[in-house]
C-alpha cells in the first residue's frame, strides 16, 4: 500500500489511477498523515459485468401515437 498528499494527488491524478489499474496496489491519500481516501483497483466481476444486449425494447417512433384508446374517468 502506498500513500500520498492530496496535493501530489491533485497533481498526478490521472497518472495514479493508471498506476493503481496497472501493478493493483491500493494507493491511500493522508492529510497530514491522517487517511482521507483510498483508491484501490476494480475487481474483475466489476469490469465486465454480464452484457445487457437484448434487455432494452427499442420504439421507432416514440412521438407517433400508438393507436390505443384510453377511456379517462371525469
Amino acid at each position: 500500500m502506498k500513500t500520498i498528499g492530496p496535493g501530489e494527488f491533485k497533481a498526478k491524478c490521472l497518472a495514479l489511477l493508471d498506476e493503481v489499474n496497472e501493478s493493483h496496489v491500493t494507493i491511500v491519500v493522508t492529510k497530514r498523515g491522517v487517511p482521507l481516501a483510498k483508491l484501490s483497483p476494480v475487481s474483475k466481476e466489476y469490469r465486465h459485468p454480464p452484457a445487457l444486449h437484448g434487455s432494452v425494447l427499442r420504439e421507432k417512433d416514440i412521438v407517433k401515437p400508438i393507436g390505443d384508446t384510453w377511456e379517462v374517468d371525469r
